[in-house]
């Protein structure tokens, strides 16, 4: 298992996460982002910087992610493509993205993209709340723990 970022969107709070998870579980954690990104010094830890543009880096986690490994994304279409290529998806408020939950989440995004094309404010996500990090630490534990869990 390796662990991709789509690190241009994903917040500070989830990288530090994930920075511990990285160390704590020694499991490559790359973050993929259209500009350099700081991180800490780390063997477990590496980025990978993509030319601007849309989609770019969204492209490029595609491309290599392989059956198991997680992405962190909070882009649904990219969440659907790591879910076909029998990856794992989990969102920096904690929800794990599957095959019975993608297409919805897909309607409903389509939905919203619609009505923002026809001139309605939908506004922007929250900001993410002390319960919705912790979603996303315990579900990336769990993630995490199952896939230590079947090497033994």
């Amino acid at each position: 298992m390796k662990i991709w970022v789509d690190a241009d969107a994903c917040p500070t709070i989830i990288k530090d996460i994930l920075y511990r998870a990285a160390e704590r579980t020694e499991i490559l954690l790359t973050l993929v982002a259209n500009q350099p990104l700081r991180y800490p010094p780390s063997r477990w830890i590496k980025s990978i910087q993509v030319p601007s543009g849309f989609d770019v880096a969204d492209d490029e986690i595609v491309k290599r992610v392989e059956v198991g490994d997680l992405v962190i994304t909070s882009d649904i279409p990219l969440a659907a493509e790591v879910v076909e290529k029998q990856g794992l998806a989990l969102n920096p408020r904690g929800e794990l993205y599957t095959l019975s939950n993608i297409r919805a989440r897909l309607n409903i995004r389509d939905f919203m993209d619609t009505m923002r094309a026809s001139g309605i404010n939908t506004g922007g996500p929250p900001p993410i709340s002390q319960s919705e990090r912790k979603s996303f630490a315990d579900e990336l534990d769990k993630v995490l723990t199952q896939y230590k869990n079947s090497l033994k």
